[in-house]
């Protein structure tokens, strides 16, 4: 029997199919990180409507400082050859609004799989939860608890016993009504409320605390991470913007 080969699909075939999904961001990047490649979510989430006015661009000179100076340094521990897989991140929708989105981004090697030439990357919206899961209640259990107690210790395993479940089966169950993890749900607690409680006018250090990092590093590494901006620096950006 012949087997079928496989067909050699290029990136202008990926992006012209990607340019269909409007709930996914698709790039290619070159290694100075300037964009290659960027299918029309992405540019119509810049508030733009033709590719060439990303294409030859880096992420500082499109996005908002505080997100392109982010999201740049993510490319250079790509370029260096470091995968960023499920990254949990607050992203610019077409309103100009922010959401939840996970980020993958992998580096683009020669033919010989060896050289770095490049990255790719796409960013997912976050879905909602799947209520019709037959699991569906049972974690809603769990969620009620992760709302109540995030600025707490919290233990994965104490999720798992309070769901009836082991650690392996709570994983799991989770991500497919979530669609994410329950630490990455956590996190995404944690940082919301940080967010608001930034507004007011209490010390970084105690926001941190309040919303369960374990100190004003932790907090503001992973607050960091997410939202593209030191705590410090996004209370300046919301002063700023009078919000």
């Amino acid at each position: 029997m012949i087997q079928p080969r496989p067909t050699q699909v290029d990136a202008d075939q990926l992006q012209c199919l990607l340019d269909m999904l409007p709930a996914t961001v698709f790039f290619i990047k070159d290694l100075h990180g300037r964009y290659t490649h960027a299918n029309m979510t992405l540019v119509r989430r810049l508030g733009l409507s033709r590719r060439e006015d990303v294409v030859g661009r880096t992420p500082i000179e499109v996005f908002p400082q505080r997100l392109g100076d982010a999201y740049a340094s993510q490319d250079r521990r790509v370029l260096a050859g470091h995968a960023i897989a499920s990254q949990l991140e607050v992203h610019l929708f077409p309103n100009r609004g922010s959401g939840w989105c996970l980020t993958h981004k992998t580096p683009l090697r020669d033919e010989q799989g060896g050289e770095i030439v490049g990255l790719m990357g796409v960013s997912h919206d976050l879905q909602q939860p799947d209520g019709r899961h037959p699991g569906f209640a049972r974690l809603r259990r769990v969620l009620d608890h992760m709302e109540a107690h995030y600025g707490e210790p919290v233990r994965m395993q104490a999720l798992a016993d309070l769901a009836g479940l082991s650690l392996s089966q709570l994983e799991r169950q989770f991500h497919r009504v979530f669609h994410l993890t329950p630490q990455q749900w956590l996190t995404r607690l944690r940082i919301e409320a940080a967010m608001a409680l930034l507004r007011g006018r209490d010390s970084i250090a105690s926001i941190g605390l309040s919303c369960g990092f374990s100190d004003q590093s932790a907090f503001s590494r992973q607050f960091k991470a997410s939202v593209g901006a030191t705590p410090r620096d996004y209370r300046r950006l919301v002063a700023a913007a009078g919000v």
